[in-house]
């Protein structure tokens, strides 16, 4: 015992008056373990408790993080004070590093802070819809450097959190799951434009993912080249562009069913030619 005791107080550095045995070492090592399980583990159980309390996913995320985050300072602190080396001794030292890291990972501190705002400020939730170009998906998780978002083919995306931020994102539920969505066809000239409106809102009014406050309309939108051009518009809540394209593919089929029941024609392109003078038509010759 005496021989381990001698072992562990065999001094690895001096500071001034401090100095640092091999056995504050080994305690501070095993502190910070045990530390490090206790705070990942509670932050699990605040995490499971608030989601089986049914809270909110952004708050439940950032809530965790912040926890885990606190923790991981708080336990970083405590083992400087165990070691007897106050923090003013690392002024000089943080100064320098955070000189370095402002310089050579900007993006990194960018998207740390952007992933805060999003946390914070909830302009981005989880479970919403999201269109960034010819990108659309929903976004599962919001993280202290990305955001990810799974798009509508199943392929998940890892997104800056900064560019979420700095760019324009078209966010489909940010208030609610309201959306509108609309449906057009022609018919042939001649049919009857007020049986045709009729049919429409007949074939609006037999779905019942349709809402009826706010109301559907049949829009007589134009005469066009070859057809009469009618609009159906509907609002539905709808959490994906998946739900609307089954939305829109349902109205159609009813669309069609009720127009040939009612002898209405879909109408296709036509063209009409008149020709100036005389057509010949001549038949060749065989060989």
């Amino acid at each position: 015992m005496d021989r381990i005791e001698q072992i562990l107080n065999i001094t690895l550095l001096s500071v001034g008056e401090s100095s640092l045995t091999l056995g504050q070492l080994l305690s501070v090592a095993l502190f910070v373990v045990i530390g490090t399980f206790l705070v990942i583990w509670t932050s699990r159980l605040i995490r499971r408790k608030m989601t089986e309390n049914r809270v909110n996913a952004d708050v439940v995320q950032m809530v965790s993080r912040a926890y885990l985050i606190l923790g991981m300072i708080v336990l970083v602190v405590m083992a400087l004070e165990i070691l007897g080396i106050p923090l003013a001794a690392f002024a000089f030292i943080s100064g320098a590093i955070a000189i370095g890291v402002g310089f050579g990972a900007q993006n990194i501190i960018n998207n740390f802070i952007s992933g805060w705002i999003l946390m914070w400020e909830r302009p981005i939730r989880i479970g919403d819809f999201l269109e960034m170009g010819e990108v659309r998906g929903t976004v599962e998780s919001i993280n202290t450097r990305s955001t990810y978002i799974r798009r509508v083919d199943g392929v998940h995306l890892l997104v800056p959190n900064s560019y979420l931020l700095e760019n324009t994102v078209t966010n489909w539920t940010l208030f609610d799951r309201l959306v509108r969505t609309t449906v057009r066809l022609g018919v042939a000239y001649g049919s009857d434009v007020k049986l045709v409106t009729e049919l429409l809102k007949q074939a609006a009014e037999e779905q019942e993912a349709v809402l009826k406050e706010p109301g559907y309309a049949v829009l007589f939108d134009d005469f066009g080249d070859s057809s009469l051009v009618f609009e159906l518009s509907v609002w539905v809540h709808a959490t994906a562009e998946r739900s609307l394209r089954v939305l829109r593919s349902d109205l159609r089929y009813r669309i069609d069913e009720l127009l040939r029941a009612n002898n209405v024609v879909i109408a296709f392109p036509q063209r009409d030619i008149h020709v100036d003078g005389k057509l010949v038509v001549e038949q060749g010759k065989r060989s």
